[in-house]
């Protein structure tokens, strides 16, 4: 039988390369969107991240979530600077969450509350795709608007604590191998990995709608 990183990797192949994919998301790193998109962008991710790192102490000692919390994967610092690049010094003033967003923070919120199996099928679809995709938004970001080389405005992208990230999701996939929950169980993360990367396509979907494609 497959270990459970490889299960959880190819089972959610088919979502994951929808939310790659996404018109929205291509458009942006296409250059097609201006510098507005993508602060809206990274707006929308405040959100998730708010969600995922708040829940966060409450599962550290949970013996399925707690191995996976490491402080060094947090992110919502660097949004926060980020944010204060693009949207200026009163950006939380003006912080709005758009439908889709909430949903998908709503989510990750019940999650870390309720279902720590869950919580962590949220934390496997960001952090990972953060430490491998996100690099090539990164590139792209600072190449399209000028940032400074992983700078503020890219600083999310941004693993200073993590210095070999090859490394570090094998660690991490190692980890998911000896999570201790039983086979449904496993089938239960497998299935909410999948929403997750449904909720991210929605978020990117909403996206493309507030920033259609100039002809």
């Amino acid at each position: 039988m497959d270990p459970f990183s490889t299960l959880i990797r190819t089972a959610s192949h088919e979502q994951h390369a929808e939310a790659e994919t996404s018109t929205f998301m291509s458009d942006l790193l296409g250059g097609r969107l201006g510098l507005d998109a993508y602060a809206r962008y990274t707006e929308q991710l405040w959100f998730v991240y708010e969600a995922l790192e708040s829940g966060a102490p409450g599962l550290a000692s949970d013996p399925v979530a707690g191995p996976f919390i490491r402080p060094e994967l947090f992110r919502l610092a660097a949004l926060e600077q980020d944010l204060a690049r693009l949207r200026g010094p009163h950006w939380r003033s003006r912080l709005t969450a758009l439908p889709a967003t909430r949903t998908y923070a709503d989510r990750v919120t019940k999650c870390a509350r309720d279902w720590p199996s869950g919580y962590l099928a949220h934390h496997y679809t960001r952090y990972l795709g953060d430490l491998s995709g996100g690099q090539i938004i990164r590139g792209k970001a600072e190449q399209t608007w000028g940032f400074a080389r992983k700078g503020d405005g890219v600083r999310f992208y941004v693993f200073e604590g993590i210095p070999n990230p090859a490394a570090f999701k094998r660690g991490y996939r190692e980890l998911l191998d000896t999570v201790p929950v039983n086979d449904p169980e496993k089938q239960r993360i497998v299935a909410e990995c999948k929403r997750a990367f449904t909720l991210n396509t929605e978020l990117f979907r909403a996206l493309g709608e507030e920033f259609p494609r100039s002809a």
